[in-house]
């Protein structure tokens, strides 16, 4: 269970260029959902997940993981709980490691990271098993240095570390943006295989509200740094596009918002 309650985040306060980013958000996660997210540009979309990441503290509000209060922890310690999966596939693995030194660092998610001489041949055994579901033969170049992949395969590639040590939360920002479709649709596939052979509790941003519908059990909108809209079981099933249109036509009667803002 994840509990997120008052949480607010402004940039350069006190300046003439302050923004409210969130505002008071409240969240209640259960074990298991797989939430998936939508909001304009500048809704706090990402921000939100930076601010469970630990990439900044939050202003105000608490943070509660598994009956834990990690509002006070840093990043590098809510990384051995948190997994992530960035739009950009160069940010989720160290292009001058090889495969199995990048899936190595990973696979000591919330374990003490000593000097230790290498990769071991259970460990390789392992990697290769886990790098064989992906289909891409990576299975057979755990030598390869990662700078050397395609961005498609990189990315894959970081989907696997993030959960290749169970995450009790994973959080997904808008990871497959930066591919062509049909590499996109292929890591949308892995993605959905994975959560749901795990069991991860979930948060995916996305700008496609076909794939906001499509997948997961619940969709929440963000505008102005608030959730404005949750949705989840017979409403979610039986919800289409049009219908997120029509209670975003408020939103854009009411502020000069328009649809471009949400797809785009």
């Amino acid at each position: 269970m994840i509990s997120i309650s008052g949480v607010s985040k402004a940039f350069n306060k006190g300046d003439v260029n302050e923004v409210t980013a969130l505002n008071g958000v409240n969240l209640e996660v259960k074990d298991g959902d797989f939430i998936t997210i939508i909001g304009s540009n500048g809704a706090g979309k990402s921000t939100f997940l930076n601010a469970l990441a630990g990439s900044f503290f939050i202003d105000s509000g608490k943070l509660i993981l598994d009956d834990t209060d990690i509002t006070k922890w840093p990043e590098y310690k809510r990384a051995g709980l948190i997994g992530r999966v960035f739009q950009d596939p160069l940010l989720g693995t160290c292009a001058e490691a090889t495969i199995e030194q990048n899936l190595a660092m990973a696979n000591k998610r919330g374990l003490s990271r000593g000097l230790s001489r290498g990769v071991k041949n259970k460990d390789r055994e392992f990697f290769k098993e886990k790098l064989a579901v992906l289909s891409l033969g990576l299975e057979d170049r755990l030598k390869t240095h990662t700078g050397l992949l395609s961005g498609g395969q990189r990315q894959a590639l970081t989907m696997l570390m993030a959960t290749l040590v169970r995450p009790r939360l994973l959080l997904l920002d808008e990871h497959t943006a930066a591919l062509d479709p049909k590499t996109g649709s292929m890591v949308l596939g892995l993605t959905e295989e994975i959560v749901s052979s795990q069991g991860l509790t979930t948060l995916m941003v996305t700008h496609n509200m076909n794939q906001a519908i499509a997948m997961g059990n619940r969709l929440i909108m963000f505008h102005r740094g608030k959730i404005i809209l949750d949705i989840s079981g017979e409403e979610k099933t039986n919800l289409k596009v049009e219908d997120l249109l029509q209670r975003f036509s408020k939103l854009r009667g009411e502020e000069g918002v328009s649809d471009r803002m949400l797809l785009s």
